[in-house]
């Protein structure tokens, strides 16, 4: 909740220091570019971190409960690593649709 109030407070600080608002006599359609750069960049920030923070914590709570098993049943080790390796992927994934929205800004 404290990223999102974060995340936000950032935005609502960029938007005008960057001109987005406009001043008098400025193209409109530049300062719609500017918020419109600035609104992609936040969520290529926001899409970043939720996805590694996710990832690490089911990698955490899998990896812990992987190796809990093994310590029992040592031949689960295998078959247990296999959660945590698909946890990982949520970070893979997360990283490539960062780059996604990243590519529409350029």
């Amino acid at each position: 909740m404290r990223l999102l109030r974060l995340m936000g407070a950032l935005v609502v600080v960029a938007l005008p220091a960057a001109g987005a608002f406009g001043a008098e006599g400025e193209s409109p359609g530049l300062n719609k570019a500017v918020a419109e750069t600035i609104a992609l960049s936040s969520s290529v920030a926001f899409v970043t971190a939720v996805s590694i923070l996710g990832a690490a914590f089911a990698g955490g709570k899998s990896g812990s409960a992987a190796l809990g098993a093994a310590a029992e049943k040592p031949e689960l080790l295998t078959r247990s690593l296999l959660f945590v390796a698909l946890a990982e992927g949520l970070a893979v994934l997360g990283f490539v649709v960062a780059m996604m929205l990243l590519a529409k800004i350029t």
